[in-house]
């Protein structure tokens, strides 16, 4: 079983910074892909960011490009995911998740086998 348990949401003005964080623990994978999901009310759960946890290769959603990056250390079990000049509709609810076995960057939903609980961004404008 893997645990991921993401942290660093909350309220902020339009233009500010987060840093959100999720910690893995539990089963380990010789190799695994990682992501940044988020959903806001009403709407589908979309695509942010990925990683690759050997080789650190990325993507990035085009809505964050230029805004958000991403990260991960390795000895610290733990993806990042550097918010600045933050919108009014990057509120929402940002999820991680895991993709077991994954050697390439996964940015699309269904592949992931493992999630979070997920934090709350909110961007007051």
């Amino acid at each position: 079983q893997v645990v991921l348990v993401e942290s660093g949401g909350g309220l902020v003005q339009a233009g500010g910074s987060l840093r959100l964080s999720c910690v893995v623990s539990g089963r380990t994978f010789s190799r695994y892909a990682m992501g940044w999901f988020r959903q806001a009310p009403g709407k589908e759960r979309e695509f942010v960011a990925a990683i690759t946890w050997i080789g650190g290769s990325t993507s990035l959603a085009d809505s964050v490009k230029g805004r958000f990056t991403i990260s991960r250390d390795i000895v610290k079990n733990t993806m990042s995911l550097q918010m600045n000049s933050l919108k009014p509709e990057d509120t929402a609810v940002y999820y991680c998740a895991l993709a077991a076995t994954r050697a390439q960057v996964v940015t699309t939903r269904y592949p992931y086998d493992y999630w979070g609980q997920g934090t709350q961004v909110t961007v007051s404008s």
